[in-house]
């Protein structure tokens, strides 16, 4: 019973059971035998050769499958419809029990040779066959899937905040405009079932017919021109590629706040900055056009090339040791003055409002005496030595040990007859080889060969002790010009990162 149900079907009302004897399928065949008698897919269906076929083309783009940037394809995800009539394939859909429509294979009929002028497939099979809808009329309507790879050309030269217009030209292969022509069903793509991105923004997809006229043919060829507007979406690379630049580039200004002695002023940054440009690089095609990103990356690795070498140089001058000659003049003016107010560098007690000098301690400045300050001059008099004694013996210090003359400023000349004054000397009182030294007395008047023992003594530590206080001297004044150097170059880069840093942006606004 249930086999002998096929064909019947029972009315939810009456409940009743009437009879269908599938007249459409029928019909169908009987008419697909009709239509295919004398038929041909090898010509155009026009009843009269110089008759245009008119062809309706209209494209929906699905998705947006790939982007390469390297190779300049993109590949999209397309339906492609196309909308023609063919003369031979018409009927009476009367004659057919009102059969108004059919559906085929799409090879059973002829087609229009429209293809994808810059196609990038090496293999040219990303279209699949599928059925093709006749109409009584004869207008025959094929919805093609198709996914196709086109060449792009890619212009990288505001990456990541480009914009691309990528072509895609459908036209006749063999047709030329006096045989079949091409007309657009819609003003654009249609965009309503698209799948969103997650690179590239899909701004708009119009279209326009073109009539070109070949070098190789006199004949008119139209094709129909979709212009696919894209915009990256950039906050994938402002992550991974910018905000890094940007904060390793002000991180390198740092280096010359770093103490001279701390070892670590010569960074890796540059280094570092180097593997992020080979990742941009890689993406990147080859072209004349480097992009935006780019042009910041070897800015900011110049910028700290040359923090590199400039943090070399003042080191250098930090560490020039007590063989270092006197600090100029102008040098001493300029940075030790104007830069070192400019850049609040001071000496331990010295204000913003204290007048610089570089004149040395007078006669008379405040001394160290016993670990207390005194105000008054504390005086070695040391008294004259006779005309045939010269300074240029050994002396020898109250333990006999022998004593180089050579540490002596007086080597080699003769001692004057009276007293020597204005060598200045903090020493502790107390008796030197008998001798008793209290503040604001002379040494004691001791006479032969240990009082000229003694006086040579105290004139050496007296010299010895100038000569070392004028090194520490120079050498505080080459480390200051080092550190008023760090600091003045320091916010010289940092001002240079942050106009960098507008100008990228500015580009992008």
């Amino acid at each position: 019973m249930g086999s002998s149900l096929k064909g019947y079907w029972s009315s939810p009302v009456s409940g009743t059971v009437s009879v269908c004897l599938c007249a459409q399928g029928r019909y169908a065949f009987k008419l697909l035998n009709d239509l295919f008698v004398n038929y041909t897919n090898a010509l155009r269906p026009v009843e009269d050769t110089d008759n245009i076929i008119n062809v309706t083309l209209q494209i929906t783009l699905s998705q947006i499958i790939d982007m390469d940037k390297r190779n300049q394809i993109l590949t999209t995800y397309l339906w492609i419809r196309q909308v023609w009539f063919d003369a031979y394939l018409t009927w009476n859909n009367t004659d057919y029990d009102g059969l108004d429509t059919i559906r085929i294979p799409s090879s059973y009929v002829w087609r229009p040779d429209i293809v994808l002028y810059n196609n990038a497939d090496d293999q040219f099979s990303s279209s699949m066959e599928t059925n093709v809808v006749i109409r009584h009329d004869g207008q025959i309507m094929w919805d093609q899937p198709a996914i196709t790879k086109s060449s792009c050309k890619v212009d990288v030269s505001y990456f990541p905040f480009d914009a691309q217009q990528c072509r895609l030209t459908f036209g006749s292969w063999t047709h030329n405009g006096n045989q079949m022509d091409l007309h657009n069903a819609l003003d654009s793509a249609d965009l309503a079932d698209f799948v969103e991105n997650v690179e590239w923004e899909v701004q708009g997809m119009p279209a326009k017919k073109n009539i070109i006229l070949y070098g190789c043919c006199s004949d008119p060829y139209p094709d129909i021109t979709y212009t696919l507007h894209l915009k990256r979406r950039a906050s994938f690379y402002i992550f991974n590629l910018l905000i890094p630049c940007m904060m390793i580039s002000f991180l390198a200004p740092l280096g010359f706040y770093l103490p001279a002695d701390s070892g670590e002023k010569v960074s890796t940054v540059l280094l570092a900055l180097t593997v992020f440009q080979l990742l941009v690089a890689e993406s990147m095609p080859p072209s004349e056009n480097v992009p935006l990103i780019g042009k910041y990356y070897i800015a900011t690795m110049t910028m700290i090339t040359a923090s590199t070498a400039l943090t070399i140089f003042i080191m250098n001058i930090h560490h020039c040791g007590p063989e270092a000659q006197p600090v100029p003049a102008w040098t001493r003016r300029f940075i030790l003055h104007y830069l070192a107010r400019i850049c609040f560098v001071y000496d331990m007690g010295e204000s913003c409002l204290s007048v610089y000098t570089d004149k040395p301690a007078q006669k008379g400045s405040n001394c160290t005496l016993n670990g207390q300050a005194v105000d008054e001059d504390f005086a070695l008099r040391v008294r004259g030595i006779s005309a045939g004694e010269g300074c240029s013996q050994k002396i020898k210090d109250p333990l006999n040990e022998d004593v180089s003359p050579t540490l002596s400023p007086r080597q080699g000349k003769e001692c004057h007859t009276g007293w020597i004054d204005g060598t200045r000397v903090g020493i502790d009182y107390g008796e030197v080889a008998g001798a008793t030294v209290e503040r604001g007395s002379y040494p004691s008047r001791a006479t032969g060969k240990e009082s000229q023992n003694i006086l040579r003594n105290i004139e050496y530590i007296a010299n010895f002790y100038h000569e070392q206080k004028a090194t520490q001297r120079r050498n505080g004044e080459w480390r200051k010009v080092a550190k008023v150097m760090d600091l003045f170059f320091m916010w010289i880069f940092f001002i240079m990162v942050f106009f960098m840093s507008l100008l990228i942006i500015g580009k992008v606004v």
